[in-house]
């Protein structure tokens, strides 16, 4: 997602270099047929500076971990895996041109899509004016993406409008005392606008939805993504007295927030945040507790028992390399999990077509569709703008750390209410 804002001075360092390449993979596959001839190339762009860096970050270390055990496993089509990426230095003109590079000069085989949405939507009108088969990994506006050969690797359905505040509303009716007077913080962002007050097309969201279901909206706020004085917005959060404050924002706004209102000697009852880094949060320990977000993978153990033991080494072995690169937050979440979705993808896609012809990929998509390890099979049709049926959870704070509450049957923990 579009998460301006996050910023974390060692992951800044981590991401200084402009490009890099993934590790050689180990001599010793494990009893695989070892790869061998001239390697796949993946190309890509990700944000190693600027704003988006320190979930950049993230996906860095998840694409080399991915390619490193795939090259282990054999490669693909016995050959092996790649992949050059470039920094984009979060800067959404410098993507079209490194993509443009990667496709034209440096004739990649395969791509993988950047990191944020404008980023993605650039990419994507470079993917399609040459026709490459493009799996990208956070962006969820449905509407926009409309390159028929761009799967997602995060879904909230092709309406996350109508999906994400009914999630949430489902969520908390389901508690003794539902919440009944609601304030709605909106960061003027695409995403997050999206999710309060939907398209040109189509106006249902968050603000739309909360008065159809008969709810006080008690405030009603637009602020730009560049707020930097949250205590005027806190003042008018505390004077409403919502029982539950929708923050559809983004990075650190719900700690800027969280922070401002603390400040008034204030805390709502219940809160939702809805693309937070998710690190920052649990920072700010007993003024957070209780907060909720979405999410599409946490490493709870009750998920982690179910999904067996390939996912925990998974798990492990990114967390050992985002302690070892100094990522102020280490834990496989659901950034981690989209871009391994992303990765799983691209290979299903090489897979099913035997080949890297970019036609016969997607081809293979659409046919055969992708089977993942944190997301289960993906189903991709062109007419929902190959999003599948969402995944999305609910999570929550609890007890210093994230954890899945809603829907029931995937909880790892059970909803909290409302705290006095």
């Amino acid at each position: 997602m579009f998460k301006k804002g996050m910023i974390a001075a060692a992951a800044l360092l981590l991401v200084a270099a402009a490009a890099c390449e993934s590790k050689s993979p180990s001599d010793d596959a494990g009893g695989a047929p070892a790869a061998s001839g001239d390697p796949i190339v993946v190309g890509s762009t990700l944000s190693l500076s600027g704003a988006f860096a320190a979930t950049g970050a993230i996906h860095k270390i998840a694409g080399e971990l991915y390619v490193e055990r795939l090259n282990a496993a054999g490669g693909l089509l016995g050959r092996p895996v790649r992949w050059v990426v470039r920094d984009d230095e979060s800067d959404q003109a410098k993507v079209s041109t490194l993509y443009e590079q990667l496709i034209s000069q440096d004739k990649v085989d395969l791509i993988i899509g950047p990191y944020a949405t404008p980023n993605i939507l650039s990419a994507m009108a470079v993917a399609a004016r040459h026709k490459y088969t493009m799996p990208q990994h956070t962006a969820v506006i449905a509407p926009l993406l409309t390159y028929e050969c761009q799967f997602p690797a995060w879904s909230i359905g092709p309406a996350p409008n109508e999906f994400v505040p009914n999630q949430l509303f489902e969520a908390t009716a389901s508690l003794a005392s539902p919440p009944k007077r609601i304030a709605i913080l909106t960061n003027q962002n695409g995403s997050t606008d999206f999710v309060s007050y939907g398209s040109k097309d189509n106006k249902t969201g968050a603000v739309s939805i909360t008065k159809q279901k008969g709810l006080d909206l008690v405030l009603e706020v637009r602020y730009p993504p560049t707020t930097t004085d949250w205590a005027p917005i806190a003042a008018r959060v505390r004077d409403a007295k919502p029982d539950l404050v929708v923050n559809n924002g983004l990075g650190v706004d719900p700690v800027n927030l969280l922070q401002a209102m603390a400040q008034l000697n204030y805390k709502p009852p219940m809160m939702f945040s809805l693309f937070p880094a998710p690190g920052p949060p649990l920072g700010l320990g007993a003024t957070s507790d209780g907060l909720l977000s979405v999410s599409i993978f946490e490493p709870n153990k009750a998920t982690l028992d179910k999904l067996g033991g390939d996912a925990t080494t998974i798990v492990n072995e990114f967390k050992a390399r985002a302690t070892t690169a100094k990522l102020p937050y280490t834990v496989f979440e659901t950034q981690a999990a989209a871009s391994w979705n992303a990765w799983e993808i691209l290979t299903s896609a090489v897979k099913g077509a035997g080949d890297t012809d970019q036609t016969k990929m997607c081809e293979a998509l659409h046919a055969k569709g992708a089977d993942t390890t944190f997301s289960g099979h993906l189903a991709f049709d062109p007419a929902q703008n190959n999003f599948w049926p969402t995944t999305q959870t609910i999570k929550q704070i609890q007890n210093g750390d994230w954890v899945t509450v809603w829907p029931a049957d995937r909880a790892a923990a059970q909803l909290r209410g409302p705290t006095p």
